[in-house]
This record gives C-alpha cells, sequence and structure tokens, in this order.
C-alpha cells in the first residue's frame, strides 16, 4: 500500500513537474542563445528594415510556408503512426512541434523522438519509434537526392565557369560525390525493402524478444512508402522556396537556379555533419557563407538570411512547442490515453 502511495506521489511530480520544468529550461536558453547573437543590434536593424510595404507580401509568404512546412510534417507523422494508433492532427501539431523544441539540445534532431512519443497512448510510446525513423529516413532520401544532383549541377556548370574550385581537388569533390550517391542508393533500398527488413531483424535472437517494438514497420506497403516520401518531398521545396524569399527580401543578387541549387547543397552538408540545433545558427552561418560566398560577395546578407531562416524555422516553432510541453502526461489514469482533440 505504502509503496502504491509513492508511486501515486512519483507520478504525480512527473506529471505535473516536468512540462513546466521543460517549458522553463527553454525560454531561458532560446532568451540567452538570441541574446548572445553575434551583431545583434545590426542584424535587427537590417530585419527592421526589410519589414516594410515593399515586402509585406513577401513576409506574409513566408510566414505562410512556416506553417505550411509544420502542417505537412503534422500529417506525415499522423500518416506514419496509423499503424499502431489513429492520431488527430491537433494532437500531430503538438506531437511534432514539442519534439522541435526538445530536439534543440540533442545532435541531429535524435530528442525530436521521446517528446514525440509522449503523445501517444503509453502503450506505443516505445513503438513509435521504429515509425519515427521511417519518416527521417524519407526526409534524409530527399535533401541526399536533391544535394547530390545540385552538388554536381554546380561543380559542372557554375563554379568551373567561375573559376571558383581551382583551389579543390577535382578528384577530392569527385570522390565525396561518389560516396554520397552510393550512400544514398542504399538508403532507397533499404527505405523501400523496411518491412522485409524488419521481418529479418525480428530473426536475431538478442532482437526477438523486443519484435513488438518493429513488428508496426511490417505494415508499411510500397504505396505508403511511397506517399511519406512525397510529402517529404513538398517539404523540401518549402524548405528551399524560403531561401529564395529571405534571399530576395535582403536583396542578395544570385541567379535563381544557382540560389536553389546552393541551398540544397547547404541542406545536403547539414545533414552529413552531425550538428546540435542550437550551435546549428554557427555551422549553418559559415556553411552558408563558404558556399553562397562562391556566388556573391554579399556576406552580411546571406548570414542574415541564415539566421532569419534559423528564426522563423526552428526558434519559434521551438518556442510554441515548449507551450505544448507544458501539457505532457508521462502517466494517464488507468493506462488510458488523453481525449484526442
Amino acid at each position: 500500500m505504502k509503496k502504491k502511495k509513492l508511486n501515486g506521489r512519483y507520478k504525480i511530480l512527473l506529471n505535473y513537474i516536468l512540462g513546466p520544468l521543460l517549458f522553463i529550461i527553454l525560454v531561458y536558453v532560446i532568451y540567452n542563445k538570441i541574446k548572445t547573437q553575434p551583431n545583434l543590434p545590426q542584424k535587427i536593424e537590417l530585419i527592421k528594415g526589410a519589414i516594410s510595404k515593399q515586402n509585406a507580401g513577401l513576409l506574409f509568404l513566408l510566414i505562410l510556408l512556416m506553417f505550411l512546412n509544420w502542417s505537412i510534417e503534422s500529417r506525415k507523422w499522423q500518416l506514419l503512426m496509423r499503424p499502431i494508433e489513429k492520431v488527430s492532427f491537433l494532437t500531430s501539431v503538438k506531437a511534432i512541434l514539442s519534439g522541435l523544441a526538445l530536439s534543440l539540445f540533442v545532435p541531429n534532431g535524435f530528442g525530436e523522438y521521446p517528446a514525440r512519443a509522449l503523445f501517444m497512448k503509453e502503450g506505443n510510446r516505445l513503438r513509435s519509434v521504429a515509425l519515427n525513423v521511417a519518416g527521417s529516413m524519407a526526409q534524409l532520401i530527399v535533401t541526399l537526392i536533391a544535394g547530390i544532383m545540385s552538388l554536381i549541377y554546380l561543380k559542372t556548370f557554375v563554379w568551373e565557369k567561375r573559376e571558383v574550385i581551382q583551389g579543390l581537388s577535382v578528384l577530392w569533390l569527385n570522390g565525396i560525390i561518389s560516396m554520397i550517391i552510393l550512400g544514398t542508393s542504399i538508403l532507397v533500398i533499404t527505405y523501400f525493402r523496411l518491412s522485409w527488413l524488419a521481418k529479418l531483424t525480428e530473426k536475431i535472437p538478442v532482437v526477438h524478444k523486443y519484435k513488438f517494438l518493429i513488428e508496426s514497420v511490417e505494415q508499411y506497403s510500397w504505396k505508403e512508402l511511397t506517399r511519406i516520401l512525397y510529402l517529404s518531398c513538398t517539404r523540401f521545396i518549402v524548405f528551399v522556396v524560403q531561401y529564395i524569399v529571405v534571399l530576395h527580401i535582403f536583396e542578395v543578387k544570385i541567379d535563381l537556379l544557382s540560389a536553389i541549387c546552393t541551398t540544397c547543397v547547404l541542406f545536403l552538408f547539414l545533414a552529413i555533419l552531425p550538428t546540435i540545433p542550437f550551435a546549428d545558427i554557427g555551422i549553418r552561418g559559415e556553411a552558408g557563407r563558404q558556399l553562397f560566398g562562391l556566388l556573391t560577395p554579399d556576406v552580411f546578407g546571406i548570414v542574415i538570411t541564415i539566421a532569419v531562416i534559423w528564426l522563423v524555422n526552428l526558434i519559434i516553432p521551438s518556442a510554441v512547442g515548449s507551450i505544448f510541453l507544458l501539457g505532457i502526461r508521462l502517466f494517464r489514469k488507468n493506462g488510458k490515453s488523453k481525449k484526442e482533440t
């Protein structure tokens, strides 16, 4: 009886303390991260200058694209969870933004998985992780394919003409391209053979007793996986359009095709490099400066563009996600899930 009482107190503590605590930590860190940005006054002035009637349409489009971006990701997650649980779109939005907030401190977005799982029924939380991995694979495939195609185009038609790769070893660059193509090919095959791979993995003695965690992956058909890939592709296009819009707002002079391809290559490098989202702004800024700097001398325009994208795509949604974390419950009464809204 005493043990039950203790467990009850423990559950109450976790349910009602964890969410607010995470919220306070995230708000504090977000505030400090923005406050310590280099050249913050100049960036703020430049952003203020960009907020004008002339750019009103583009700014509205940028905000619209932010909502579209996370709506697509929410719909994707909703479809991914279907084999184990029917999730409402609103619950999916909460899970996605909460996952984004919690992933701010973890390399390559791995913090998203546990946060998203909190919005599932208790019996489905661990099972949802394998399905999340399938969604991440789809997004990575799109990023790699778009990135490698753009890299080949820039190397062949843009960089050589402008003599910007003289200091680079062509053999070294070709080697990287070949390795990425090989890795992408393996990933695509693995993605469309997830069902077969899950069945094969279950036969491993050590894994067999945990097969309930991955057996839901077996239910994905080719058609469903293609649909997830299509949503990932649409989301990637939204990312690219956001960059083009912000480059235009800050009047960075680069021809459209080169700007699109350079953005795709930037995403490729960021997908390969292990980064923590909060440290990501520095890496993004430097990678963007190096890549876009091959096409334009407007360094400050490039850096401010990347800072704005970082703010719109990461900080604002994370702030909203941290509010959703206030309402998380690790335990439900009688093991029941909360009512879907």
